[in-house]
């Protein structure tokens, strides 16, 4: 699965702030083509306008995701989870545009906002999102 990704700006004032820490919880939740995604400003915490519903296999909220890990790849430092996150459809499975990762510890404030960059269904089976390896091309990166 291809897509974009984009660390909000809420979020990095959030990182230089320093209010995230590694133990904290971190969720990524689906959404459709109508949900509210800017990075820029209109989503600076996580809801539910636009999630997926709760069915098939899928439910409002997401699912946590294991802590992130820092690194730096020549002048760019990144940001990247380790564990692709994945649901199993059940029934006629779902479809989603994009998704939010956001963190559950502090407030649901958002990470990042990932675009898929067209509808992708779950085909009844397992739906992954295939997170970039860790590097300057990494989920969240500073350049």
């Amino acid at each position: 699965m291809a897509f974009a990704a984009a660390f909000t700006d809420q979020a990095k004032q959030d990182f230089l702030s320093g209010l995230y820490q590694t133990s904290d919880t971190y969720k990524i939740a689906l959404y459709t083509q109508a949900a509210a995604t800017d990075k820029n400003k209109s989503i600076v915490s996580y809801n539910t306008t636009g999630e997926l519903a709760t069915a098939n296999g899928y439910t409002q909220g997401g699912i946590t995701i294991a802590t992130y890990t820092v690194g730096l790849s020549t002048d760019t430092a990144y940001i990247t989870f380790t564990v692709n996150p994945s649901w199993t459809a059940t029934g006629a499975g779902f479809t989603a545009d994009s998704a939010i990762i956001y963190n559950s510890t502090r407030s649901n404030h958002v990470l990042c906002v990932l675009s898929f960059g067209s509808t992708t269904a779950s085909g009844g089976g397992t739906f992954t999102v295939q997170l970039p390896a860790a590097g300057a091309s990494a989920v969240m990166t500073i350049a």
